[in-house]
């Protein structure tokens, strides 16, 4: 009994300790002038919500925001297809070198980004990329830890299943598609929480690449709030929620399968 006690109790003093920062955001974007400096402190969100209006109304945050939606879905749908076809040829397909580029990739996953942001610069200024769109998006078209979860969920797959799929005359793609990645959805829910995170709070390269607000994402729009209305704090607690939201909204419906893939990656037909 005991035992339960601390264990329950550990996890409601962490999931506190994680909830707190956002709702004392909360408490500051909706309270009034002045609220964040309050002694004693306002722990009761006002619900007033004009600063968010006047975020969304005021500004250009609309097409920041919808910059980074476009930049962040492109890049997830790019990082499933290369990250399923990558994982099946590992896992499924033998050739000379399987193990090597097993490796290689687990040996780029250690390497820090910012060792990576010369090369693909000038990568990025030969192909003619910079300012755009498909400079934003192509450089992390792959993911190297959605490779090795979809590798690890595929090697899972009964080899039956492979084998039936080619006595019905069912090609290698579309058994990846129809059959391999339905059954791998733990492997797909977290690797699109992954890729959204990271794409969603991109601000060193898009800073670099880019110069136009047009194609901005949010965090670099956000950085400019800040140095513009830095005393206005239910602004700029307002536009760090507005940026916040998406991220906890495709967390609330890839948790299940995120879970299942923690703990253990089940492939499961009933889900």
């Amino acid at each position: 009994m005991l035992q339960r006690v601390l264990i329950y109790g550990s996890r409601a003093f962490i999931a506190i300790a994680f909830a707190l920062p956002i709702y004392w955001v909360l408490v500051i974007a909706t309270g009034y002038h002045g609220a964040v400096y309050a002694l004693p402190p306002v722990w009761v969100p006002l619900f007033h919500w004009s600063p968010f209006r006047d975020v969304l109304t005021h500004t250009h945050w609309s097409r920041y925001l919808m910059n980074s939606v476009f930049i962040s879905a492109m890049t997830i749908i790019l990082v499933v297809i290369t990250s399923a076809l990558a994982g099946y040829a590992l896992a499924e397909l033998r050739f000379p070198g399987n193990s090597l580029y097993f490796y290689a990739i687990l040996g780029v996953m250690m390497l820090p980004q910012q060792a990576l942001l010369v090369p693909q610069y000038v990568m990025m200024y030969h192909l003619h990329l910079l300012n755009n769109y498909a400079g934003l998006i192509v450089p992390f078209a792959a993911s190297t830890s959605g490779i090795f979860l979809f590798r690890q969920f595929f090697k899972k797959l009964p080899v039956s299943y492979r084998e039936i799929a080619q006595l019905e005359g069912v090609g290698t793609l579309r058994y990846i598609w129809r059959v391999a990645v339905p059954l791998a959805r733990p492997a797909v829910a977290t690797t699109v929480l992954l890729t959204f995170i990271s794409s969603w709070n991109q601000f060193q390269w898009p800073l670099i690449m880019t110069n136009s607000p047009a194609i901005q994402p949010i965090e670099l729009a956000l950085s400019h709030y800040m140095q513009a209305y830095q005393a206005n704090w239910r602004e700029l607690t307002s536009a760090a929620l507005i940026a916040l939201a998406p991220i906890l909204l495709v967390f609330a419906f890839t948790q299940r399968h995120i879970v299942n893939a923690v703990a253990g990656g089940e492939l499961s037909q009933k889900d």
